[in-house]
């Protein structure tokens, strides 16, 4: 199933790379007018935006065949904010169908604080983690909630991490995804009555960019090509395409209402929806009899599609988690 979203109007913040560009690429492949944030248009020599810029993901989304603004926002200042929703109100007469929280500021500390406990971390940890990442999401959402509410309709999409459910990258971390999980659920009950939907959606082990530098080291051929294909089922990795289009069948399912509030995870979506990524592969979720047995039972990793994609309960996720490949 993939939705149609011709004549829908989403928001993706952090949409420069990684998982928002191919939220919005997915998004733009069902026909829709993307706006895109990131804090610059074109790309620079820093090291911190030199994987990706939002000019690139615009002509990624415009050959899937959407529609994209890019807009540069930095997501820590409050008047950049507002302004990117005065700026969609006035251009789309008030109609704003769809938010995606993506921005995220916290990689390069979390990289810097690896393997130190919080309390030998620098307390700025905390503010990289949930400055742009849990409160970005609630100032965008705040603003996002006047526009649907008035035309009674729209979704409010969070995406979150298994990290509010088990310990992966620290306290700041861990804490800021189960708030943005509570946020989801919070929005939900306020929303619901205007017919506005919001869930926290978990990914499982996304091939972002810093994933295919990983998967180039270590599948590196002798002729120097790496089959992608190969690597996708050796991680049961989900493309940040895979991850678009399971969104865009999402905001076309008739009972989203049903899942208003509900963390929903992505592989169990398109499996519900019949979702594959751009390989025809359509992951395991993380919390599946399929992904959490050859994890144990290396020997099976060969066989996994032979095992049954049956849900599993929540507390051995944690022992799934704490042996997944960690980017």
């Amino acid at each position: 199933m993939v939705g149609n979203l011709k004549g829908k109007i989403a928001l993706v913040t952090g949409a420069s790379r990684g998982i928002g560009k191919g939220i919005a690429i997915g998004l733009g492949e069902s026909g829709a007018l993307v706006y895109t944030t990131g804090r610059s248009v074109h790309q620079t020599n820093s090291t911190e935006t030199s994987s990706g810029s939002l000019l690139e993901t615009k002509v990624a989304v415009e050959k899937a065949g959407g529609i994209c603004i890019a807009v540069p926002v930095d997501h820590s200042d409050d008047r950049q904010v507002k302004s990117l929703f005065e700026q969609i109100d006035r251009e789309q007469n008030g109609q704003l169908d769809l938010l995606v929280n993506n921005a995220f500021g916290g990689v390069r500390s979390l990289i810097a604080a690896k393997g130190k406990p919080f309390w030998e971390a620098d307390l700025s940890l905390w503010d990289a983690c949930n400055q742009v990442g849990l409160r970005s999401h609630y100032m965008a959402s705040h603003f996002a909630a006047k526009m649907m509410t008035q035309r009674k309709q729209g979704l409010i999409v969070t995406i979150s991490s298994w990290g509010g459910l088990a310990p992966i990258f620290g306290v700041a971390y861990g804490t800021g995804k189960s708030a943005c999980d509570r946020l989801a659920a919070d929005m939900a009950v306020e929303l619901k009555p205007f017919n506005v939907a919001s869930i926290s959606l978990w990914t499982g082990i996304v091939g972002t960019e810093n994933f295919h530098q990983l998967a180039d080291a270590n599948f590196e051929s002798a002729d120097n090509n790496v089959d992608v294909t190969a690597i996708a089922d050796k991680f049961n990795w989900e493309t940040p395409l895979f991850v678009g289009r399971v969104i865009a069948a999402l905001c076309n399912d008739s009972n989203l209402m049903q899942r208003n509030g509900k963390v929903q995870i992505v592989a169990e979506l398109a499996n519900y929806y019949g979702v594959v990524d751009e390989y025809g592969h359509c992951p395991a979720s993380l919390r599946s009899l399929r992904f959490l047995l050859p994890q144990g039972l290396p020997i099976l990793k060969s066989r996994a599609k032979l095992i049954p994609s049956l849900r599993v309960p929540w507390w051995l996720i944690l022992l799934a988690i704490l042996k997944s490949p960690k980017i």
